[in-house]
């Protein structure tokens, strides 16, 4: 694949820079076939922005975690429901099944 340009004025102020990335051919015709050769880039660098944002998270639930300890199991359950419901939700707005579709990642269940 050849490098292309960073170039989401909407994802970061810094300047672009060219690098070359391996992925799987069917994601990347995934990808080509939801926004074209031109948007490429743009698609990529909001995929590793948000991957950023979750690492970031996790990182500040392991210090809160670390200094007050783990989330007793009633809360730990009301999440689960809560994170449950929003992805029927989400499912339903956009008129798919949820057969296999969505999966929670990050913390397990302690």
């Amino acid at each position: 694949m050849d490098p292309e340009e960073l170039n989401d004025d909407t994802a970061s102020t810094a300047s672009a820079q060219k690098v070359s990335v391996s992925m799987p051919a069917d994601r990347i015709a995934a990808v080509r076939a939801r926004v074209g050769k031109r948007g490429f880039s743009a698609y990529v660098s909001a995929a590793v922005e948000r991957q950023l944002q979750r690492d970031l998270l996790e990182e500040l639930l392991q210090e809160k975690e670390a200094a007050i300890g783990p989330p007793s199991p009633e809360i730990e359950a009301w999440a689960e429901g809560v994170f449950r419901n929003a992805e029927a939700k989400a499912v339903q707005e956009r008129g798919t099944t949820a057969d296999g579709g969505g999966e929670c990642h990050g913390r397990e269940a302690a």
